[in-house]
């Protein structure tokens, strides 16, 4: 074989082992590509100015997992589609903490020993909210911080709202309910003053007691119509009896001059009087009587009879 044939067999065994080559980085690419795509390959350790020998200050992953002397799983932080997640499960691989940042905000979850949530702390767009779950993990008690203020909801086995403390723009809430919502009580505070009203089963009978700048008052209600109110106003107390169409039947009252009592009928018309009153003459005149009067009226409104002691 002469020189020259022997450099061209050489020539063609060289491009053979180029295209091998060739070949052999293509599929390693592939191969780290792949392992890049599952996050696995981040897991290799980026040194950046590293401060000593073996140490890196940098370590980056999609999730990390950790185990116990046993082998078991007891932590995950991972990397998620909405988020990042730190999970820690006990001994028995309940998962007994949650904490998390995702779309919906940072959040904490604790759980007991059989996986029923009983604390979570979230910070969403409301604001921040604390809940408080029972052993079937179902909501007993919720703190909100909202924009209109903050308030605490306590609610029964059921779900069913119990009791909630609120403080707004308007004053302070206080609101109490019974048993599957039968009957509830509110207690309110504003820069007026103090209400409180209490409600019966379907909200047919209620009582209202206010302490305002006049004076306090209490309002009896029956089937939603007001039938007493008890005032002690600035000018005088007083007790009025209403009927069902909130019209005044007796006003018992008190004032500087004396005591007084006057009976109505069912058209608002004063039929009886006693105590210190006044009528108006057929001529104009204002008639003052004492205490010790009683005065008889007609449908018209006219003194029918009168007696003064």
């Amino acid at each position: 074989m002469t020189i020259e044939e022997r450099l061209e067999n050489m020539e063609r065994e060289l491009g053979r082992i180029k295209q091998r080559n060739r070949w052999l980085l293509g599929a390693i690419l592939v191969i780290l590509g792949g392992l890049v795509a599952a996050g696995v390959f981040k897991t290799m350790i980026t040194p950046v100015q590293a401060q000593g020998a073996g140490t890196a200050k940098e370590i980056r992953t999609r999730s990390i997992l950790i185990e116990d002397e046993n082998g078991k799983m007891r932590g995950v932080l991972a990397v998620g589609e909405v988020g990042v997640n730190l999970v820690l499960l006990d001994e028995k691989g309940e998962v007994r903490a949650r904490l998390a940042a995702d779309t919906d905000g940072p959040g904490l979850s604790l759980y007991d020993e059989k996986g029923k949530n009983r604390a979570s702390l979230k910070v969403g767009e409301d604001g921040p909210r604390l809940s408080l779950g029972d052993e079937n993990g179902k909501n007993r008690a919720w703190l909100r911080i909202e924009e209109d203020g903050p308030s605490l909801s306590l609610f029964d086995k059921s779900g069913s709202s119990r009791a909630t403390l609120s403080v707004d723009k308007d004053g302070s809430n206080l609101r109490l309910w019974g048993e599957n919502a039968k009957g509830n009580a509110e207690l309110h505070a504003d820069q007026l003053g103090q209400h409180l009203s209490l409600w019966g089963d379907k909200n047919q009978s209620s009582a209202w007691l206010m302490v305002e700048k006049d004076g306090p008052e209490l309002s009896l209600y029956k089937n939603r119509s007001r039938r007493v109110d008890l005032s002690a106003g600035k000018d005088s107390p007083a007790l009025r009896l209403l009927d069902e169409y909130d019209k005044v039947r007796a006003w018992l009252g008190l004032n500087k001059d004396g005591p007084w009592l006057s009976l109505h009928d069912e058209k608002g018309q004063t039929r009886f009087a006693a105590g210190k009153t006044w009528t108006v003459s057929p001529d104009g005149k204002t008639i003052e009587y004492p205490e010790s009067s009683l005065i008889l009226y007609g449908p018209d409104g006219k003194v029918a009879w009168s007696a003064i002691h």
